[in-house]
C-alpha cells in the first residue's frame, strides 16, 4: 500500500507494533520441552491483547495463529502438540496480523538455549544481511539491486538463499504488489520500491539448498537435503531517504 495520510501511517504502525511484540515475547517465551502448539497459543493471546487478528489463519484460513518452523522446516510449520522443542533448536517464527484493516508482516529464526548444531554463525549472518538490505532501500531504487546484495552478501559468507521463497507488499492485505522481492538478482525483474510504499522484506539464508519444497502437509516448506536456514523479515516505509522499520519492536538485531 502507498501512505498517503496520517491515518494510513497510523494504522499500519500500530499492526506492526502488535506483530513485533508478539515475535519478540514468543521468542522469549520459548524453551525446552514446550509444544509450538503452547508457544503458539501464547503468541495468539499476546495479539489479542492488541485487539489483532492473525493473518494467516484469517486470509488463508492456516491451521494455527503464527507459522512456527524447527529445524529443517524453512517456512509455514504448522504448530503441533507433538512437536516439542529441544534445546539447540534452531526456530523460525512468523507473525503476521490484521488491526483495523491494516496487515504487517514479520518473522525471526534463533537457537533455542545452547547452540548445539552450530547454526549461531548462521542465524547472524541471516540478519546482518537483511540490515545491509534494508538500508539500501529507498524509492526508485531497482528490487533486482537488492537481491543482488542478499544473494551476494550469503555467498561472502559462505551460504546460499532460498530462491522461491521472496518478500513481498503488505499494507491493506498481507500480500500486495510488489508481489515478488526475491533474495537472488533477477535480471527480469524491473520493479522499483517505491516512495510512501509498505514492503515486507526477508532474507531465506540457507547452508546448502537453493530451493524450498513442500512437505507433504499443504503448508510447511522444508529442505530436503538436510540444510537449515534462517529467516529474518521486517515491514518497512519505503521513504526517499533511510526507510522506516515498522517492526523494530521485534528487536530481531538485539
Amino acid at each position: 500500500m502507498s501512505i498517503t495520510n496520517h491515518e494510513d501511517l497510523a494504522g499500519i504502525k500500530a499492526v506492526s507494533e502488535a506483530v513485533g511484540v508478539t515475535l519478540k515475547k514468543m521468542r522469549d517465551y520459548a524453551q525446552p520441552g514446550m509444544s509450538t502448539l503452547e508457544l503458539d497459543e501464547y503468541g495468539y493471546g499476546v495479539l489479542k491483547q492488541y485487539g489483532a487478528n492473525p493473518a494467516p489463519k484469517l486470509v488463508y484460513g492456516f491451521p494455527g495463529y503464527a507459522c512456527i518452523s524447527v529445524n529443517h522446516e524453512i517456512a509455514h510449520g504448522i504448530p503441533s502438540a507433538k512437536v516439542i522443542l529441544k534445546e539447540g533448536d534452531l526456530v523460525n517464527v512468523d507473525v503476521s496480523a490484521e488491526l483495523n484493516g491494516y496487515y504487517a508482516d514479520n518473522g525471526g529464526s534463533f537457537i533455542l538455549g545452547q547452540d548445539v548444531q552450530q547454526l549461531g554463525p548462521l542465524v547472524e549472518a541471516s540478519k546482518r544481511i537483511l540490515q545491509k538490505a534494508i538500508q539500501q532501500i529507498k524509492g526508485g531504487v531497482k528490487i533486482s539491486e537488492v537481491g543482488r546484495l542478499i544473494e551476494t552478501e550469503a555467498k561472502k559468507a559462505g551460504y546460499k538463499v532460498i530462491r522461491n521463497l521472496v518478500g513481498h507488499g503488505v499494507g491493506r492485505s498481507l500480500h500486495e504488489e510488489p508481489s515478488e522481492i526475491p533474495n537472488y538478482y533477477d535480471r527480469f525483474n524491473t520493479s522499483r520500491f517505491k516512495k510512501n510504499s509498505v514492503v515486507a522484506i526477508e532474507t531465506f539464508i540457507s547452508t546448502k539448498a537453493a530451493l524450498a519444497q513442500e512437505s507433504g502437509d499443504g503448508w510447511t516448506y522444508v529442505t530436503k537435503d538436510g540444510s537449515f536456514v534462517a529467516q529474518h523479515e521486517h515491514t518497512i516505509l519505503v521513504t526517499d531517504g533511510a526507510p522506516i522499520i515498522l517492526t523494530e519492536a521485534n528487536q530481531i538485531w538485539s
